[in-house]
């Protein structure tokens, strides 16, 4: 005795429901990816295209009640800003953090700054610059 076979036969009955579920999915990683690439290029853009101060620590020298960071500034012709800096103990704790403001016409500033702490600083630290 032979078992009859359960299968329907193949390109008669149109679509399974398998092949469409598997269209759809296909469709919606597709749009979804898509998305998640404008996005991304949206905040890259934003982030290298807007950013219109950047900064890096030359140098820093720590002395007991502050820090002196000799810290050279890239900006815009014109842009104002500011550049946060913040030093920490040997342990790890924050005992100084500032905001320094810069103006000008000027698109390289090279200039040292003074954060006072509230006891000796071993680092100086950039946090970042931020226009307006």
């Amino acid at each position: 005795m032979s078992t009859a076979s359960t299968r329907l036969p193949e390109g008669r009955y149109g679509r399974s429901s398998d092949e469409r579920a598997d269209r759809k999915l296909k469709i919606a990683g597709s749009v979804l990816g898509a998305l998640l690439l404008a996005l991304v290029g949206y905040f890259a853009y934003h982030y290298i295209a807007q950013n219109e101060i950047s900064a890096q620590v030359i140098t820093f020298q720590a002395s007991d009640e502050a820090v002196k960071v000799h810290l050279e500034v890239h900006k815009d012709s014109g842009a104002t800003g500011y550049c946060t800096l913040r030093s920490q103990s040997v342990d790890g704790a924050e005992v100084g953090r500032a905001d320094f403001r810069f103006t000008g016409s000027a698109t390289r500033i090279d200039k040292v700054v003074t954060l006072r702490t509230t006891a000796k600083g071993t680092t100086a630290e950039l946090l970042g610059c931020h226009a307006g």
